[in-house]
């Protein structure tokens, strides 16, 4: 049966004219980087958190960079620093060869904050990041609309204590820096890159809007349904067709959508050759 759906989706994929690739936490599982899976997966990652009894939609709040600032900066820059020293995994490749065999007629829609479409070669032109980036900051306290790139200087961390030694400030007011992320019950999010990159997509949307289109969705689960509700929602256009790529959450609403009960890495092989 799963063979059966794998072919359809070479065919689907071998038609199209255009390429949406979607993409969850569980697309950097192969890369080696966590997709804080439940609390049991985020605290194997961060036993000290675990210590504290602070959940993962306790510790991704704003309220750190206030109330503990050496907290909240050693969370989110041990994953900045972990997501730069990540190398994309060879899915990332393969998908970079297939839009290229589309003209890269392309764009890509995330969920993730790691940067590694980016990294892997894609257009920083042709993707939206849906939640923000951990490479680029922002004030804390938004005294300005301002957001600038991270510098290349690692955060410095005592892993023991899990308390940052070195924390970002605003370039303007010197208040404590805090990457340009959606938090939970964040109300301080400043959306101007990302609204910048909705709106070029958008633009493609109306460009493509007559032409057949496949979106590529991987690693993307429900418990965060962003991701998932946007490819349920385009799979119900005559001209687009969704392929969901998950181990574990791979049911699909539209009859004439493709669930594919892999991981990413190995869904995207099957698929693409």
């Amino acid at each position: 049966m799963i063979n059966e759906r794998i072919e359809r989706a070479k065919k689907l994929i071998e038609e199209a004219e255009a390429i949406i690739i979607t993409a969850g936490a569980g697309m950097g599982v192969d890369s080696g980087l966590p997709d804080f899976r439940g609390n049991t997966g985020f605290w194997s990652e961060y036993p000290v958190i675990k210590d504290l009894g602070i959940s993962f939609e306790d510790m991704a709040n704003p309220q750190w960079f206030v109330t503990k600032p050496s907290l909240a900066w050693a969370f989110y820059g041990h994953r900045l620093n972990l997501y730069r020293d990540t190398i994309p995994h060879d899915g990332f490749a393969i998908l970079l060869d297939l839009v290229k065999k589309k003209n890269t007629n392309y764009f890509i829609y995330t969920s993730n904050v790691d940067g590694q479409f980016q990294k892997a070669g894609f257009s920083e032109d042709k993707i939206v990041e849906i939640h923000g980036s951990i490479h680029h900051f922002q004030c804390s306290v938004s005294c300005t609309q301002e957001i600038w790139k991270a510098d290349s200087n690692p955060i410095e961390i005592d892993m023991k204590k899990f308390e940052a030694m070195t924390i970002p400030k605003c370039k303007k007011c010197a208040c404590i820096a805090r990457p340009n992320i959606v938090m939970f019950s964040d109300w301080n999010f400043i959306n101007e890159r990302t609204y910048t990159q909705k709106i070029k997509f958008g633009k493609w949307k109306r460009e493509n809007k007559d032409k057949k289109k496949v979106v590529i969705e991987i690693g993307a689960g429900r418990a965060i349904p962003t991701i998932q509700e946007y490819g349920d929602k385009v799979s119900r256009s005559t001209k687009t067709t969704l392929i969901r790529i998950n181990p574990r959450e791979s049911n699909v609403r539209e009859t004439s959508a493709i669930g594919l009960a892999l991981g990413g890495m190995d869904g995207i092989e099957k698929i693409c050759f």
